[in-house]
């Protein structure tokens, strides 16, 4: 077979999965973020709004999510690029379980230290902000790093909503060539290299939390 015909593509689909995985990662961070918070500091109404989204996201399929999302609002007169509706749907699917990776990390900051914080007449945002997001975020790291990789394997399902992506690329070449052993080889291989850049930028993003350049050594204590 030969690869020199083929590559640009496969790195094309290569480029196009990893955009889809970052542009969900952050929108999906967001989301958790936010959710999260709700479910520690929204009060009964914001935080069952929180709780609905996180259960209907990691209670359903992210398949049968990705296809409700592509084929079923258009017909309510919603409809999004495929690879826009691809980004929305993993990033919801990061919100979800982020949620709650950010909602058990704030409830794990001792209450003594919450205390001591309303004790000394800090605000719910100056608590929030100063005492318990900078030791929490600590926390957050190891379970966030494993739900990105998990992300960019997922994101593998967009082909089937027609996104030219790795797999999507794999598949094309495949039916041309009929060379199943080779190209699934080498796309294997592509999600590996994949994995390995984002493991090795997550180690750097939790490195640099835990030494304590993002957030004041102060707010730790």
């Amino acid at each position: 077979m030969d690869w020199s015909a083929y590559l640009p593509m496969i790195l094309q689909g290569a480029g196009v999965t990893m955009t889809i995985t970052l542009a969900s990662i952050v929108i999906g961070a967001a989301l958790a973020f936010f959710f999260g918070i709700l479910r520690v500091e929204g009060g009964p109404v914001l935080s069952t709004i929180a709780l609905c989204y996180t259960e209907v996201f990691r209670g359903t399929s992210l398949l049968v999510q990705l296809f409700w999302f592509y084929y079923a609002l258009p017909l309510v007169g919603l409809s999004f690029e495929p690879i826009t509706t691809g980004i929305l749907v993993l990033a919801a699917h990061v919100g979800g379980y982020g949620a709650e990776i950010v909602r058990g990390a704030l409830s794990s900051v001792s209450t003594q230290q919450l205390e001591a914080a309303r004790a000394l007449n800090f605000s719910r945002f100056q608590t929030l902000f100063r005492i318990s997001l900078p030791q929490a975020i600590v926390e957050m790291m190891p379970a966030f790093g494993n739900l990105a990789i998990e992300t960019l394997k997922l994101s593998s399902l967009v082909s089937l909503i027609s996104i030219a992506d790795l797999t999507f690329t794999a598949q094309s070449i495949r039916n041309l060539t009929l060379d199943s052993a080779s190209i699934y080889s080498v796309t294997l291989l592509c999600y590996f290299a994949m994995s390995l850049v984002l493991m090795v930028a997550i180690r750097i993003i939790e490195h640099v939390v835990r030494r304590g350049d993002v957030f004041p050594r102060s707010a730790h204590s």
